[in-house]
């Protein structure tokens, strides 16, 4: 069974939505649980989670990677969905993901969408259903087998941010990865905010920086200045 974990922060506007269409877009029999863990919101996220009966809400301390680390700590299933709150996998996510399991695909992701009519964010989504290592991050959400995921050792939580790639670098090392070829649709909120192209600068610098060697502190200190 899946369990599905989703770190927030001040994700009021669309944790309810999300959480009401995992409920509507899966079968009960391959859930085992939907955990959100909380990083300290302070906003109505966690109200809006308590109003839902069959999700799991968690607190632990700020950070993505922690977050995701306390989720599968407390998670019943065997396989692990990491699943951004502004992301919307495809109806039957869950088949699919159990689909690849039988077949041997310990993990992996799905295609992605932006919703967003913007050009070049029109050709990135396009490009995320091949499989070469720069067309993966975390948006696409993260499917993976709670023993490989162990085995990795988890999210590496010296990363503030970064961390998904980090995860999937060790994936496709270990020549376990797949892109399912269905669409999951995540919000463009942060281009719409920042700029398509100043964003995906600084983005292109992080990879490069990291390609290069920069450390877990360089690249926060880099988003801090340039993104936060």
């Amino acid at each position: 069974m899946i369990s599905i974990v989703i770190p927030v922060l001040n994700e009021s506007k669309t944790i309810a939505q999300l959480l009401q269409y995992l409920v509507d877009n899966s079968s009960p029999e391959n859930i085992s649980d939907i955990i959100v863990v909380d990083g300290g919101s302070t906003d109505d996220s966690t109200k809006i989670v308590t109003q839902f009966n069959n999700v799991k809400l968690l607190s632990s301390q700020k950070g993505r990677a922690k977050q995701l680390n306390f989720g599968a700590k407390h998670a019943a299933g065997s396989i692990l969905y990491f699943l951004h709150a502004d992301s919307f996998p495809p109806k039957n996510f869950d088949h699919d993901i159990l689909k690849e399991i039988a077949q041997g695909n310990q993990a992996g992701c799905f295609r992605m969408q932006f919703d967003s009519s913007h050009w070049w964010l029109r050709l990135a989504s396009w490009l995320t259903q091949f499989s070469w290592r720069a067309c993966r991050g975390g948006d696409q959400s993260q499917f993976i087998s709670k023993d490989l995921f162990e085995a990795i050792g988890g999210y590496d939580e010296n990363y503030i941010i970064y961390e998904d790639n980090i995860l999937i670098n060790e994936l496709y090392k270990r020549k376990q990865f797949v892109v399912i070829d269905k669409k999951l649709y995540s919000s463009a909120r942060c281009y719409q905010k920042h700029g398509v192209w100043k964003l995906q600068y600084h983005y292109w610098t992080i990879y490069i920086k990291k390609w290069l060697g920069a450390n877990a502190h360089e690249l926060f200190a880099y988003y801090k200045k340039h993104i936060a």
